[in-house]
């Protein structure tokens, strides 16, 4: 297992035993696990996220703390936009869509204004970090 998976599989356990809350890196913040399946091979993925509340959308910022790609959940939710999510001890059928342009911008911003660090990775990378909307699915 890569030192990533490691430190995830940890999160993911910390973040189900505490009802969403973790230590360590993601001490305090708000924080989602974000269940995708696999843009190329169809297999179910879990990844702790961080997100912004935004009315009833969750807002997740696809950083990948400023490195030159896109993490793979971004492709994962391009690919297959019907996802999951849990907040806290709740679970909720999402639907992601990419935010561009203004209403882009004007979301960064404000995560940005609230966690610094975001701003730190758009200025280490040239591409611009994509912002997702994740909206609940109605009930079936």
């Amino acid at each position: 297992m890569s030192q990533v998976n490691d430190v995830n599989a940890r999160t993911i356990a910390e973040f189900r035993a505490n009802a969403g809350w973790v230590g360590g890196t993601f001490a305090g913040a708000p924080l989602l696990l974000l269940h995708s399946v696999g843009a190329r091979s169809g297999e179910p993925r879990i990844h702790p996220v961080m997100y912004l509340a935004d009315g009833d959308r969750y807002i997740v910022f696809a950083s990948k703390a400023g490195a030159p790609t896109n993490p793979d959940w971004y492709h994962n939710l391009k690919a297959h936009p019907d996802a999951t999510i849990e907040v806290g001890s709740t679970t909720v059928a999402v639907t992601a869509a990419e935010v561009t342009g203004p209403d882009r911008d004007a979301i960064f911003t404000r995560w940005v204004a609230r966690n610094p660090g975001f701003g730190e990775y758009q200025a280490k990378t040239s591409r611009i970090i994509p912002v997702i909307a994740l909206t609940r699915r109605a009930e079936a």
